[in-house]
């Protein structure tokens, strides 16, 4: 009955991060800097929000688009700290996380035949939804330009068949940012033609030198701009599923119908945790976040010395060195260091062909295992 099965899911490949997790797992010495997920735990009072929900029994249906005091705590939370001005009557809809809020996101706004300008290298998991819509992923090589789209890199991709132009910042798997310029520069690009800026904002909260830009609030934008923005990286509720959708009125009321059909709604008592940690839990993240900048110029500071090249991160909790000096595959230098150190990082080519010569080093882990795991790839490199 195999063949029956939809093409485009036929067709489809488990994330590459995932298979080396899933191979990790059979090391049972192995130390993983492989997934990104915050090592914290959610915040107590967050956790007792959601004890309360069950005391209550608030275990029933909400909203298709989420309780309102929720949707009414986005807003305020997006407004205080980005400058975005979404109604949340009409313009916010909670999700079931992040990656839920994509699918039904691009599943809404694609057709067969339409386009996704994609920068690469990127996280794996746009291109299995645009395919699965029928849609064509277009990479953009941003390797040259600090893994930073660029309006100039980006303009030749613009064809009549663009539908959506995805900026991912800060940026997993580089934790780059786009520069206030160049988000300015792809704004006048952008604005005015029939294309959408998806921007998904997850770690819009782990930005450690400077506040956090989206290109929904560039003079123009908000009407064709969906912003993708999510408690799982900044509140570190990733087992949660709370994700929020921003769009205005005339999309997202089409997207939510996608979304009553897909999951009805998210989960009612991580609804009611999510309103308390936009509120009482407003800074949340900052503890966090100063802890993530510490390990990041901690293992920054190691591979400059162990010889490994790499940008430094403005966000997020990843770093992606280069090993093209050693003439390896990603993937070959990534199973020696397993296999020889037992340290399991995620090989470059996972994020795209434009990730093949890179390692992903996740520092979302604490600076025992990080100091551990260093010293461990300092030794294997020096074999090399």
């Amino acid at each position: 009955m195999e063949h029956l099965v939809n093409s485009a899911v036929q067709h489809i490949q488990i994330s590459g991060i995932r298979k080396i997790s899933n191979l990790v797992a059979t090391y049972k010495d192995a130390i993983t800097l492989t997934i990104g997920q915050p090592d914290f735990p959610t915040p107590a009072h967050i956790v007792e929000a959601g004890k309360r929900a069950l005391d209550e029994r608030k275990t029933v249906y909400t909203a298709n688009s989420g309780l309102i005091e929720l949707r009414r705590a986005a807003a305020d939370f997006v407004s205080r700290k980005y400058g975005l001005s979404y109604d949340p009557e009409q313009e916010i809809i909670v999700t079931a996380g992040a990656s839920q809020a994509l699918d039904i996101t691009l599943r809404t706004i694609l057709a067969p035949g339409t386009e996704v300008i994609l920068p690469g290298p990127i996280y794996p998991g746009y291109e299995p939804i645009v395919r699965m819509c029928g849609a064509t992923p277009v990479y953009v090589d941003t390797r040259e330009t600090g893994f930073r789209l660029t309006a100039e890199l980006l303009a030749p991709k613009l064809t009549d068949r663009t539908r959506a132009v995805v900026l991912c910042y800060p940026s997993n798997p580089t934790g780059r940012v786009v520069e206030e310029r160049q988000l300015k520069e792809i704004a006048e690009l952008l604005r005015g033609r029939p294309i959408f800026a998806v921007s998904d904002e997850i770690y819009s909260e782990l930005l450690y030198d400077a506040p956090h830009r989206s290109i929904a609030a560039q003079p123009g934008m908000k009407d064709q701009t969906i912003v993708i923005n999510g408690l799982s990286k900044s509140h570190s509720m990733t087992g949660w599923r709370i994700g929020f959708v921003f769009a205005p009125e005339t999309i997202a009321k089409h997207i939510v119908k996608v979304h009553q059909y897909n999951v009805t709604c998210a989960s009612s008592v991580s609804q009611y945790a999510a309103i308390e940690a936009l509120t009482a839990g407003f800074d949340d993240a900052e503890p966090m976040k100063r802890e993530y900048k510490a390990r990041r110029d901690y293992v920054y500071d190691k591979l400059q010395r162990i010889g490994l090249e790499a940008d430094k991160p403005e966000g997020a909790f990843y770093l992606f060195p280069s090993i093209k000096r050693f003439g390896l595959s990603s993937l070959d230098f990534t199973m020696r260091l397993l296999e020889q150190e037992r340290v399991a990082v995620v090989p470059g080519d996972a994020f795209s062909e434009y990730g093949e010569g890179y390692v992903r080093i996740s520092y979302a882990y604490s600076m025992d295992v990080l100091e551990k795991a260093m010293n461990k790839l300092e030794s294997f490199v020096s074999r090399l």
